[in-house]
């Protein structure tokens, strides 16, 4: 039978057992909706009272535009290699510590309108007894994104059919300043390999969660 947002909302209800934290991935290629997932879970579980999920999306570890032009990997920027996996796991595994009464884990940001990481952006507080995180990655098993997938309890996938993830992957380079053309020679470019890696992860993912199931706000 087919599954709603609803559903996903009572499943994620579900992750923290026993006072432990729990973090919820959400994952699928550029543009697929995981963004959007993620926003409308923490919106519908915080409710009106007193918050108790966080969001720590993985795009506050991309790295700086300047730290990708030493590399030479300015013009691949999104592709795996130019975040800091590392970095990433490591505060995944600080988040899934019990903290002190008063401890809060702030993790990095990401301005779209800059396009660059923003340190310390967004304060976990040790009241948040679900994290819900989400990127390309989280399913990869090379290098230090291998590190990612056992700190999680659960990874979903999102998926759209291809011509309405690229319509909105389009769209949202335009949304944040790109020429129509230049939008469309990016997604091609460097987006939509990407997304091909990406697709290679999706038996991993504890679930799979269709466009139906998906809010249709943005991607």
């Amino acid at each position: 039978m087919p599954f709603t947002f609803d559903d996903l909302v009572h499943r994620a209800r579900a992750l923290p057992r026993g006072g432990r934290r729990a973090i919820l991935g959400i994952t699928g290629s550029p543009g697929a909706g995981k963004s959007t997932l993620a926003e409308h879970l923490v919106r519908d579980l915080n409710g009106s009272g007193a918050p108790w999920v966080a969001h720590v999306p993985m795009d506050g570890f991309h790295l700086a535009d300047a730290e990708l032009e030493r590399l030479g990997l300015r013009d691949r920027k999104g592709a795996p290699d130019t975040f800091d996996a590392a970095g990433y796991a490591a505060l995944l595994a600080r988040l899934r510590e019990e903290t002190h009464a008063d401890d809060i884990v702030y993790a990095p940001g990401f301005e779209r309108t800059l396009e660059q990481p923003l340190a310390g952006a967004i304060p976990v507080p040790p009241t948040a007894r679900l994290v819900i995180t989400e990127g390309n990655y989280l399913l990869l098993d090379t290098g230090a994104w291998s590190r990612v997938r056992p700190l999680l309890d659960e990874v979903w996938f999102c998926e759209l059919p291809e011509p309405e993830r690229i319509r909105r992957l389009v769209a949202r380079h335009e949304q944040f300043g790109k020429a129509r053309e230049e939008a469309q020679a990016w997604v091609s470019r460097s987006d939509q390999p990407n997304a091909e890696l990406v697709a290679t992860t999706r038996g991993r993912a504890d679930l799979v969660v269709p466009g139906s199931a998906l809010p249709r706000v943005r991607a």
